[in-house]
């Protein structure tokens, strides 16, 4: 297997995981407060949605020439990287509160008591289409990754199996403990996610462009090094401002 599958796999996998601890605590939230059914099928109904999606979109994506999907897909995986990078440096420096699921939990479980009950096609209204937005919102940036990632390394059914893999986790993770996985370093998942798609993202849109890297699939390695020591000295200077700012 080449390198840069293993990253596909490992960046599908970290990925999903995140965004499927956020999806997590919408959907404990309310089973605990609404009932389990009305938003177990919410959840199912939103992941049927992302899996015909992905189905779709995939191997539309594989016809499409693979030094102009590389580029197109570098930029969009940059953008995404650096959004992942950028607010886990910051989460890191202290400049941003860290992301708090017992917080979300207990925000989303006294929203679900407030509200009124309707009843619609047998199903209580409000949690079917709370767990439905909540996963089909934290999915889709999942779905995207997992097809750019798989059709540009032509690997898309590793990339979604990795994400299959994460989802599987959570999901017997969230059925054992009842409860928000708070003890997760979701700013380090975060932060890892943010490096591998920044370089991910640099690695295809030079080959897009037609530069070719020295070591070929190695140089992923070399981008993650780089990226890692910029991070370090970026949460260095940050903190220093941070503390010269400070009263």
């Amino acid at each position: 297997m080449e390198m840069d599958l293993w990253f596909v796999v490992a960046g599908s996998f970290l990925a999903s995981g995140v965004e499927m601890v956020e999806a997590l605590t919408i959907v404990l939230a309310t089973g605990v407060t609404r009932g389990w059914r009305s938003s177990l099928v919410g959840v199912g109904a939103a992941l049927l949605v992302l899996a015909v999606g992905v189905a779709a979109l995939g191997p539309a994506l594989g016809r499409v020439p693979i030094d102009t999907l590389r580029l197109v897909v570098g930029g969009l995986l940059l953008v995404f990287g650096i959004q992942w990078w950028r607010k886990a440096l910051l989460r890191y420096s202290g400049l941003k509160a860290l992301h708090d699921e017992e917080a979300a939990f207990a925000q989303e479980r006294e929203a679900a008591l407030r509200h009124g009950r309707e009843t619609r096609a047998g199903l209580d209204w409000y949690a079917f289409t709370l767990c439905f937005k909540g996963v089909l919102l934290e999915g889709l940036e999942v779905a995207f990754i997992v097809v750019t990632l798989g059709a540009t390394s032509r690997a898309l059914g590793p990339a979604a199996l990795g994400a299959l893999a994460a989802l599987i986790l959570v999901l017997l993770a969230g059925l054992a403990l009842h409860r928000p996985l708070s003890q997760v370093p979701e700013n380090t998942l975060k932060f890892a996610v943010g490096i591998m798609l920044s370089a991910f993202g640099t690695f295809w849109a030079a080959e897009g462009a037609g530069a070719r890297w020295p070591g070929s699939d190695a140089a992923i390695l070399g981008l993650i090094a780089l990226y890692l020591a910029l991070s370090y000295a970026l949460v260095r200077a940050l903190r220093n401002t941070r503390e010269a700012v400070s009263p």
